[in-house]
């Protein structure tokens, strides 16, 4: 068998010389996912940049993409908008659906510049965009003072902080009243 030998040129393209039978359009089409990748996550890393330099929120940037094509490009928004849930990817998500005028994102994929938050993770899962890639870790925002509540979240631990907030299920008639919402409306509203 004949091994691959890859060749990085001056510019920073990389070709392939030569590679095992039947492997060779399996490893270009790897590097072509791998470039495509690190062009949009770029972006995403432009967009965090760009939030924290006009003053709009945190580093954290986030981009939607479809066929190839930007949709939107967006940044942390907390501060400018006083809304803690203004993150990147929350933002992005709710200006790609406006835009494309529907809630599912099923033909889209979602790059972050930094791993997402537990609050992020379930718009991006309710959007139903179909691929996520991150670049930092949530770590990386943890040592510059992020709610540590993030790692935590994500890895299913109480390593880092345990949540402050008490969490209680009404009692009586509370509890019956609104669940009973679901059952006096589920003939009018479908969800997909």
């Amino acid at each position: 068998m004949e091994e691959a030998e890859v060749v990085e040129t001056k510019d920073g393209t990389v070709s392939l010389a030569s590679a095992f039978a039947g492997h060779q359009e399996d490893f270009i089409a790897q590097l072509a996912v791998q470039d495509r990748d690190h062009k949009f996550l770029t972006k995403a890393v432009e967009e965090a940049y760009k939030g924290v330099d006009c003053g709009d929120g945190g580093p954290f940037g986030a981009v939607i993409v479809r066929n190839d094509e930007v949709v939107v490009s967006c940044h942390n928004l907390v501060l400018k908008n006083t809304d803690p849930t203004a993150h990147a990817e929350v933002t992005a998500i709710r200006e790609a659906c406006k835009k494309l005028n529907q809630i599912q994102l099923s033909d889209c994929e979602i790059y972050a510049s930094c791993e997402p938050c537990p609050m992020c993770f379930g718009a991006i899962h309710l959007s139903r965009v179909k691929r996520l890639i991150y670049g930092a870790k949530a770590e990386a925002a943890i040592a510059i003072g992020f709610d540590d509540f993030i790692a935590d979240a994500l890895r299913g631990t109480g390593f880092y902080q345990k949540s402050q907030l008490e969490i209680k299920r009404a009692d009586g008639n509370g509890a019956i009243i609104a669940e009973e919402v679901f059952e006096k409306t589920k003939a009018k509203f479908q969800m997909y």
